[in-house]
């Protein structure tokens, strides 16, 4: 066992256990909405720490593992650049868009208005469709099996939010949100 093996066994570990807190928020939020950690009730609330303390580990480690597991798994061929690399763009500029659109306090979870305009006229969850995409471009540049799972459990943390996000949007914007609801899908 080389000291590179265990160093990314371990981040792997590590990004699991963070990832795996992170879906358990969410899982409790959907069960219990009214005592839901997504989304959090306040910036200086204990349940915007946890969530966002826990994402920016997520990101962190994933960034470790994309290095320290690259090219390790079966799609060796220099042709996943071609796939890979536009993927991780348009993925990073739709996310991107959502979080200019809505703005950076909304992004994060705290109510800031009401804005079905830009990308959210497409889909209610542009900044999840996008990390999604940009997930898997990432996937496929670095092919690395350890990253794959990774991503797949923030884009399942990506897919149950979205529950737990409906129903609190429903009970801070009503019947403006339920018309714009039925007018956009979920995700695409």
């Amino acid at each position: 066992m080389t000291i590179e093996y265990t160093l990314t066994q371990s981040v792997f570990i590590t990004n699991i256990i963070v990832v795996f807190v992170l879906l358990a928020t969410v899982v409790w939020s959907v069960a219990r909405p009214d005592r839901r950690i997504w989304p959090p009730p306040g910036r200086r609330s204990w349940q915007y720490s946890l969530t966002w303390s826990g994402w920016c580990a997520a990101i962190a480690l994933n960034a470790c593992l994309l290095f320290l597991d690259w090219n390790s798994w079966i799609f060796a061929s220099a042709l996943r650049f071609l796939l890979g690399i536009p993927l991780a763009l348009l993925g990073g500029l739709l996310a991107f868009w959502g979080i200019v659109t809505i703005g950076w306090t909304n992004s994060t979870g705290v109510r800031d208005g009401f804005s079905p305009s830009g990308p959210y006229r497409f889909t209610r969850n542009p900044q999840y469709v996008g990390d999604t995409v940009l997930f898997l471009g990432l996937s496929i540049i670095a092919n690395s099996q350890l990253l794959w799972i990774t991503h797949a459990l923030l884009t399942l943390w990506f897919i149950i939010a979205s529950l737990s996000e409906e129903v609190w949007l429903k009970e801070q914007y009503g019947a403006e949100y339920e018309r714009y609801r039925r007018e956009a899908p979920r995700f695409l």
